[in-house]
């Protein structure tokens, strides 16, 4: 292994791309407390796991992974480390404890007795607070949330004018605090926001006191916690006015500690999550799969796609470093909620001519087995042929690798334990493409663009 190079080992992936036994998979499963996993990676078998994990050694995975949990400079283009996962720890560090940070703003909105809670913010600031609260919603609530993105005056005035005169709480979530849209939204309310019912949460604590906020208003956090990777920081306080955060974060941890453990079971998730990002790489850069549908089929997990679009397509969507020999970086991510799909874009999925690969997410649940019934037999269906059928018309393309995740438990632990996978699975494909996941200067560039159209 330590005699090999990089291109040796790449050119041995080169042939099993052009050998004709494409049937082959991986035989593999993954069971934990939050979840199970199940590969249907037709043409993925374990001569490429270890080809993949030989290149992973020659890079120096291990090495990168110690040094994103070990607070190290991983985000080299703008010098700063990549410290979201602290909040999971909870208690570590003063700056990194959920609880203590939001509990005052908790307490203050729950006893001056607020109906609506309204939050302004875009991408991070956006999708991950909206996916929690679609995942926790009760049928009895104290409050009504809303999520108000802020680039379009009709978007705004549709959520809010029909609140006006109600006890409202508004909440802006802006990591830079220079971020249009959610200015927009801060210009539009006016009079309406003062210092007893808004807030802001970001890192640019000085400019929020430009525009009134005043230190008790101010949540703040680090600017070595990227926006797409917030969920986990008082981004999120909205979902922890209702439930207990500590679970979400606790589940989180349970994905850090398998990352880094040396028991057989964390072997096992790292396998695991290595099986997820190697096979994301075999059929982007050789076998021209550049399309990852993502497909959640319970109705608490519906925005979970957009969730996960946002956090891949950000993270990996990077120019290809000369250096290395893979030359597609992220996949396209598409997907929503699967049930719904199933009754738009699948007939191009099972029929059609385009090369793709699929994530399913489902939990078994009373309130919905006609879902699991659905995440199941789609996974099977676009993993392989349709038997038995001599209609040519009925025959499906069987031709997607399918990655199978069942969430044992549809609780925030569980969901805590998933997104954190996904991170890792994120974090460890951008090693092996050696890429920095942490910035984002093509965002930057579009909204300078913008700022001159506007001018």
């Amino acid at each position: 292994m330590k005699n090999r190079t990089t291109k040796s080992i790449f050119s041995d992936l080169k042939k099993l791309s052009k050998s004709q036994d494409g049937e082959r998979k991986l035989s593999f499963k993954f069971e934990s407390e939050f979840l199970d996993y199940q590969p249907y990676l037709k043409g993925f078998s374990s001569e490429h796991y270890k080809l993949f994990d030989e290149l992973g050694y020659k890079l120096d995975l291990k090495d990168s992974i110690n040094d994103l949990f070990d607070g190290e400079i991983v985000n080299k283009t703008e010098n700063r480390q990549a410290l979201h996962h602290q909040y999971r720890i909870n208690q570590k560090a003063q700056e990194f404890n959920f609880k203590k940070i939001t509990e005052p703003y908790i307490k203050r909105i729950k006893n001056d007795g607020f109906k609506n809670i309204i939050t302004f913010g875009i991408g991070g600031s956006y999708e991950g607070p909206k996916l929690l609260q679609e995942f926790t919603n009760k049928q009895s609530l104290k409050f009504n949330y809303y999520f108000v993105s802020g680039p379009d005056r009709d978007e705004f005035n549709s959520i809010i004018k029909p609140l006006s005169g109600q006890k409202n709480f508004y909440i802006f979530s802006s990591k830079s605090l220079s971020t249009d849209e959610t200015l927009s939204c801060l210009k539009w309310l006016g009079a309406e926001r003062d210092s007893k019912n808004s807030i802001v949460i970001t890192a640019n604590t000085e400019k929020a006191k430009t525009f009134g906020f005043t230190e008790n208003c101010i949540v703040p956090f680090p600017e070595t916690v990227g926006g797409r990777y917030s969920i986990w920081s008082p981004i999120s306080l909205s979902a922890a006015l209702e439930n207990d955060f500590s679970k979400f974060l606790k589940g989180g941890l349970s994905a850090d500690k398998m990352i880094l453990g040396t028991a057989k079971k964390d072997r096992q998730y790292q396998k695991f999550i290595k099986i997820l990002a190697f096979s994301d790489l075999w059929y982007s850069n050789l076998l021209n799969k550049n399309n990852r549908v993502v497909l959640s089929y319970n109705w608490k997990l519906r925005s979970l796609a957009s969730y996960i679009q946002q956090l891949e397509m950000e993270s990996l969507g990077k120019k290809a470093n000369p250096k290395s020999k893979f030359k597609e970086t992220g996949q396209t991510i598409f997907g929503g909620f699967g049930s719904t799909a199933q009754h738009s874009y699948f007939q191009l999925l099972h029929q059609g001519t385009a090369e793709f690969c699929t994530d399913i997410i489902y939990s078994t649940s009373s309130n919905s087995p006609l879902s699991s019934a659905q995440a199941k037999g789609q996974a099977a269906l676009l993993s392989s042929d349709l038997q038995g059928s001599v209609n040519l018309l009925e025959k499906t393309n069987g031709n997607s690798p399918v990655n199978l995740f069942h969430l044992k438990k549809l609780s925030l632990e569980g969901l805590g334990f998933l997104l954190a996978t996904w991170e890792h699975r994120v974090f460890i494909t951008a090693c092996m493409l050696q890429i920095n996941p942490f910035d984002q200067y093509g965002v930057a560039a579009g909204k300078l663009i913008t700022k001159k159209f506007l001018s």
